[in-house]
């Protein structure tokens, strides 16, 4: 009996069986108390579930770049914040009304729990859903402050409360530290390739920034069939990692002119799809001349609120092409982590090359200079 046919059958149960055993948790978390403050380790209160809610046992967390800019201050003022979000576990109990999950399901959390009503699900365009669901229910500090958690999810912590739909069940037989990463940086980059860009086979594909993101947008970009995959970075560690995932080409931009060498790699043309994975004015400046002609640029790379780009309008409209923006890799959880879990365990896709290092949950802040350094492309805590 496969994965599915056991989950199957534990949603077939009956209603009383499953709701799980669950009463208010009283656990450690991540918090961000206030901007560019070092994060801490303390003790948060998880409500039981609600209508449409899961409340899940944490078993491991990437430590994501999001997680840094939610401590600068960079995506919100919503202080203090639950940290953590890319992450995998188990489902401990569910609320009244939920029978996509049961406990005892292992998930991979989204940040994309469809709600199948709003004008982009209605015009059959769910990856762009403009109300994805979250708990309604709040985790608390325990004087009852209520904390905001991270992508609405909040996974720095040993257990979380989601909303249902914010839980995708796949094969167990995978590492939590592996499936987890699927919940953010590398499905953001994998998607920004084979989603956003629609990359295909035989194309070319310039990718700008080597990080986690922009690793799995290379990866991405492989096992769609790109032939020329050129890594951009100023980091030779990280274009040592980007060969490692499938790129073909690598450039160091702080030695050499990246737009004037990947044209020089395309027969003078450019790329068919430039992918800015960083989220800098300059380097999106870059991906957009370092395409061809109709080409495509993809921003997935998240910029900081203040940043500004100016570009010669006529190149815009000359150049022709399309200029996009990718949020999560416009990825379907539901259809698309079980299926790049099954590639994983086919050998064809590297989830595990990702995780540079697994940590305790009291070492997110060191985890956070490592990432800022470029020393990791992913630590993962373990819980």
């Amino acid at each position: 009996m496969s994965w599915e046919e056991v989950n199957i059958d534990r949603l077939a149960a009956s209603p009383s069986g499953r709701y799980g055993v669950a009463m208010p948790n009283e656990v450690r978390g991540v918090v961000a108390r206030a901007k560019d403050e070092p994060v801490e380790v303390t003790t948060i209160h998880v409500p039981d579930p609600g209508p449409g809610e899961a409340l899940v046992a944490v078993q491991a967390c990437g430590v994501c770049h999001t997680d840094l800019h939610y401590r600068e201050g960079g995506i919100g003022d919503d202080f203090p914040y639950l940290l953590g979000h890319e992450a995998a576990g188990v489902v401990e109990a569910v609320g009244p009304g939920v029978d996509i999950v049961a406990p005892g399901d292992f998930v991979i959390l989204n940040w994309r729990a469809v709600c199948g009503a709003c004008r982009a699900c209605r015009r059959g365009r769910p990856w762009y859903c403009f109300a994805t669901h979250n708990a309604t229910r709040k985790m608390t500090l325990p004087d009852g402050t209520p904390l905001s958690p991270a992508l609405g999810i909040g996974a720095f912590a040993d257990k979380t409360l989601v909303a249902a739909g914010q839980c995708t069940r796949v094969d167990p037989a995978v590492p939590a530290t592996v499936a987890g990463l699927l919940g953010c940086g590398v499905m953001a980059g994998l998607g920004a390739a084979m989603n956003t860009g629609g990359v295909s086979r035989g194309d070319s594909v310039a990718v700008f920034g080597c990080g986690g993101v922009g690793n799995a947008a290379i990866a991405g970009a492989a096992l769609a069939g790109a032939t020329t995959i050129v890594a951009v970075d100023v980091n030779d560690t990280k274009l040592a990692w980007a060969r490692e995932f499938g790129a073909t080409h690598t450039v160091n931009s702080a030695r050499t002119d990246p737009v004037e060498e990947i044209r020089a790699l395309t027969g003078g043309h450019g790329v068919d799809v430039a992918i800015e994975a960083v989220g800098l004015p300059e380097t999106y400046r870059q991906a957009f001349y370092a395409r061809d002609l109709a080409g495509t640029v993809v921003l997935v790379g998240v910029p900081r609120p203040e940043m500004r780009i100016e570009l010669p309008f006529l190149d815009v409209f000359g150049r022709g092409g399309a200029l996009k923006s990718s949020w999560y890799g416009d990825c379907l959880p539901d259809r698309d982590f079980p299926m790049l879990v099954a590639l994983h365990r086919q050998g064809r896709l590297p989830l595990d090359r990702f995780v540079s290092e697994t940590i305790g949950i009291d070492q997110v802040e060191a985890a956070f200079d490592r990432m800022h350094r470029g020393e990791v492309l992913r630590s993962v805590v373990v819980l």
